[in-house]
């Protein structure tokens, strides 16, 4: 929860402070079809690293690459939302000298968008073929009870 929140927290920050609070709700309401999954999506992503990291419900021998991916998986919502929210900041963004970034992002946000969403599925489904995998070593080695 802690995850999504703060993914929601950012994207609702950066267009509530280049064009304000209603036009943030309405943008988010207009991309919907894309901003929820992602949120919802690095939300569950981010649940499922801290099951493998803190070795919850089961013994987990090896991580493998949940890390790496749910921070590439928070980087692309990151840089998702930011392509998403970049071209409202465009006044803004002469003054720090990234014109040129918010072009680009403004541009292809939607495809930005795509491979944050796409790159959290995927670290989704790796930790969960990890957890799956762990679970069933865990109940090989739990030794057979007797039925009457």
């Amino acid at each position: 929860m802690i995850g999504a929140g703060l993914l929601t927290l950012l994207y609702f920050g950066i267009v509530s402070w280049a064009e304000g609070p209603r036009h943030a709700i309405d943008l988010f309401w207009q991309d919907r079809w894309i901003v929820l999954p992602i949120i919802l999506g690095f939300g569950v992503q981010s649940a499922l690293y801290i099951v493998l990291k803190k070795r919850l419900f089961l013994p987990v021998e090896s991580t493998g690459p949940s890390g790496a991916l749910t921070g590439a998986g928070g980087g692309m919502s990151t840089v998702a939302m930011v392509a998403c929210c970049a071209h409202h900041v465009t006044d803004v963004l002469p003054i720090l000298g990234l014109t040129a970034a918010a072009a680009f992002l403004a541009e292809y946000r939607t495809v930005f968008m795509l491979v944050g969403l796409s790159t959290t599925l995927l670290g989704i489904i790796v930790m969960l073929i990890i957890l799956l995998q762990e679970r069933r070593k865990a109940f090989a080695m739990v030794p057979a009870t007797e039925t009457l």
